[in-house]
């Protein structure tokens, strides 16, 4: 996607030096544009940890990279293979609720296990990060491909007007390594002359609706308006939303969807409103192991300053202030399940189906076993 009309992925190797990963730092948006360079391991898990990066595929993408990363420190150590493995331990510690991670981390691992000298594996460790990054890019464009059909019904009963969709938290390209999941369609309707307006839910308490998602719709020229969170079901009452599109960060096999906490509420009112709700996601996204998101989705629970602080631009500098009583404790949940009763259909780069393992396992019949 672009910024200010340059195209930029969210995360590629550096050219003029493979063992750079560069990656744009989210925590600066959306006043300054910032690209970090990570040079190692550890610096790649405090990225993600610490969410210089953020949103499900590009942690995994980051985590791919990761551990290319490890080879190449691999190379200067005694016993290769535990380097490895510690390294793999290392980057699945940063952030527990996407699977995302998991996956690309199991993904090399295993890709590693085939060959032996080192030398082959940092090339393999290379290319399968490449691929993992590219394949993600792909899915998302695929998922916008599918998912736009919807947006198209809708515009063709509104007769060509506006269609309002509302989102919460950042599934746009940010997110991704490319097009976003949740964005995805937005982006595709955009081109094909579809008239499309965006609801951004500020998503507190690190505001990644109004900090990422509005920065990037800015970026593309998408009509967009920041709420606060709690504004949605005033909205969906009004008639004022025509659908709801989110992304995830870890879907079970049979529908159920954990995302950015607060959007098991959003489901809720557009249940009550007869308003259709989407979740957008690559396969890589769903977790074949489990069924009951509601117990068996860890659920991060991060540090609770990040409720009671905020960052902001002022006076031409970024800032943090105190937004509650200094002694006020705080809890910070980062994630809620969507239960799949509640969800219209899932937007993936195979089609969209509905929240339902019968119906998952027919895009993905591999999966059945």
């Amino acid at each position: 996607m672009k910024v200010e009309g340059k195209n930029y992925r969210t995360i590629w190797l550096n050219e003029n030096d493979n063992a750079i990963v560069s990656v744009i730092d989210q925590r600066f948006l959306p006043h300054q544009f910032v690209i970090e360079n990570l040079t190692s391991v550890n610096k790649t898990c405090v990225a993600i940890a610490d969410m210089h990066i953020r949103g499900a595929g590009l942690i995994g993408a980051s985590a791919g990279y990761g551990m290319y990363l490890a080879t190449l420190e691999a190379k200067n150590k005694k016993n290769v293979d535990e380097y490895l493995k510690q390294s793999a331990i290392k980057l699945k510690a940063t952030r527990p609720t996407a699977v995302n991670l998991e996956y690309a981390v199991n993904r090399q691992l295993q890709a590693l296990s085939k060959v032996k000298s080192i030398d082959e594996k940092i090339f393999v460790a290379k290319q399968t990060a490449l691929l993992i990054a590219y394949e993600d890019a792909d899915y998302c464009r695929r998922i916008g491909e599918h998912g736009v059909s919807i947006i198209e019904q809708i515009s063709k009963n509104k007769k060509g007007d506006l269609v309002n969709i509302l989102t919460h938290c950042n599934a746009g390209w940010l997110a991704f390594v490319d097009y976003g999941s949740a964005t995805a369609p937005i982006y595709e309707a955009q081109k094909r002359g579809i008239k499309v307006h965006v609801y951004v839910d500020e998503t507190r308490p690190r505001n990644q609706g109004a900090s990422l998602t509005a920065w990037e719709l800015l970026q593309q020229g998408i009509p967009h308006t920041v709420i606060a969170d709690n504004t949605g079901g005033h909205l969906m009452q009004h008639g004022m939303v025509d659908m709801v599109i989110t992304g995830s960060d870890r879907v079970t096999r049979s529908g159920d969807a954990a995302n950015k906490i607060g959007t098991y509420l959003k489901a809720l009112a557009a249940k009550d409103n007869n308003i259709p709700f989407y979740v957008a996601l690559p396969s890589s996204t769903f977790d074949w192991k489990i069924k009951d998101g509601r117990k068996d989705i860890e659920i991060e629970k991060r540090n609770p300053d990040e409720v009671k602080y905020m960052q902001g631009l002022c006076d031409g500098e970024l800032k943090t202030i105190l937004v509650t009583p200094l002694n006020s404790p705080a809890v910070n949940y980062g994630f809620d399940v969507t239960p799949a009763r509640l969800i219209t259909g899932l937007i993936t780069e195979r089609g969209i189906c509905k929240a339902n393992e019968k119906d998952i396992l027919k895009l993905f019949p591999e999966q059945k076993q």
